[in-house]
């Protein structure tokens, strides 16, 4: 956690409407502002996840994504603008984000995770939310969460359908249980809305939000997937595989 800073003033007035909600209050605010979170990418799951995170009032995010913004992004990347084309999409988040919180703290890394840097963006944070198209992305933030005890969301979308859990090392299925290997010839461009991404990484961002300030039940162990051309959602329990490279009985492989 970051050093403790207590909630003042000003920022009762801006949450004001959340502290009212039973179960999280003063302390549960508290918890927000002491959090550093880790997003992985802020293209359209990730912008919508650390828009709501910095506007609920966690106190730290670092933001991991390389690369300058293109048309393409513009569809579904809410904190890319037309005005911002061609420079840095972190950078273009991180003003954005600083216009709705000043008092937000952000690291803004141009760099996507990777296994050379998984290990030292993960210990940064007290949580992760996974929002990369590419799984050899995944895998490594998964693997690194898994050997720090740090939770995961993991979000993920295609076309018109999306799902999540929320992954607690030790005690609930890991990224790996779930896809041993990747899907074969998975592509970082893929059909999508940009409201699907919205969906998805609203609910995310409240996930993240549950599982550090000890609000209502996360989905550990549970994955959640949902269509949206038909508004089919469904619930269903996961479990760890003995398996896993990652999680399972073996040790954790480096």
């Amino acid at each position: 956690m970051t050093e403790r800073r207590h909630i003042t003033g000003e920022e009762r007035a801006v949450y004001e409407w959340q502290l009212d909600v039973p179960g999280f209050g003063e302390s549960g605010q508290q918890c927000l502002k002491d959090a550093t979170v880790l997003v992985s990418r802020v293209g359209g799951l990730g912008s919508v996840v650390a828009y709501e995170l910095a506007a609920a009032g966690v106190g730290r995010l670092v933001l991991a994504h390389a690369g300058d913004i293109r048309p393409s992004d513009l569809n579904r990347q809410l904190l890319m603008t037309h005005e911002a084309l061609g420079t840095s999409r972190v950078h273009s988040a991180e003003k954005r984000l600083k216009e709705l919180n000043p008092r937000l703290v952000i690291d803004a890394v141009p760099e996507n995770v990777c296994a050379g840097n998984a290990a030292q963006l993960v210990g940064e944070a007290d949580l992760v939310v996974d929002c990369s198209p590419l799984f050899e992305e995944r895998f490594a933030m998964n693997q690194a969460a898994v050997q720090q005890g740090k939770p995961l969301v993991e979000c993920a979308m295609y076309e018109l359908q999306a799902q999540i859990t929320t992954v607690f090392p030790g005690r609930t299925p890991c990224v790996a249980c779930l896809h041993p290997e990747p899907p074969p010839a998975w592509k970082r461009r893929f059909p999508v809305f940009g409201a699907v991404s919205g969906t998805i990484g609203c609910l995310g961002a409240m996930e993240a939000i549950k599982v550090l300030s000890g609000l209502g039940e996360p989905l550990a162990g549970r994955l959640l997937t949902m269509d949206l051309r038909d508004m089919q959602f469904r619930t269903m329990t996961i479990k760890q595989r003995p398996d896993c490279l990652v999680c399972g009985d073996a040790d954790v492989h480096c």
